[in-house]
């Protein structure tokens, strides 16, 4: 299993970004796909979920309203639209898959849902 992220950078406070995460091997709507952050010194922490098949979405407080997660089909990738972003959302942002045939409804912010991980992408916001 691949997954591939990116669309980190260096943006000012209040900017946007969209990451990307790209999977090679099954279709990202047949998973549940979440996206997670760890800052220095920090626990790794839930930021957004998709569940698998439906477009049902999670998302943490702190995100709630200024990001949001996605599913292209197609190209089979995860999105995650960054909006109005502060200078704590600086962290690595991962992209993680579930299992095949594994719900992710009442668990999509446990870090040990997730069976697949990416390699991370850097997400910098100066104040």
């Amino acid at each position: 299993v691949q997954l591939q992220a990116s669309g980190g950078g260096l943006v000012q406070t209040g900017g946007s970004l969209r990451l990307s995460c790209s999977r090679s091997d099954v279709a990202v709507n047949s998973v549940g796909m979440g996206w997670f952050r760890q800052a220095p010194g920090k626990e790794r922490e839930f930021v957004a979920a998709m569940r698998e098949t439906t477009d049902t979405t999670y998302y943490a407080n702190s995100v709630k309203g200024r990001f949001t997660i996605s599913r292209d089909n197609f190209n089979n990738r995860v999105y995650l639209q960054m909006n109005s972003l502060r200078p704590e959302d600086t962290a690595i942002y991962y992209c993680a898959a579930a299992g095949m045939g594994y719900s992710i409804t009442s668990s999509y912010y446990r870090p040990s849902t997730y069976q697949y991980w990416g390699q991370g992408t850097l997400v910098t916001v100066s104040s």
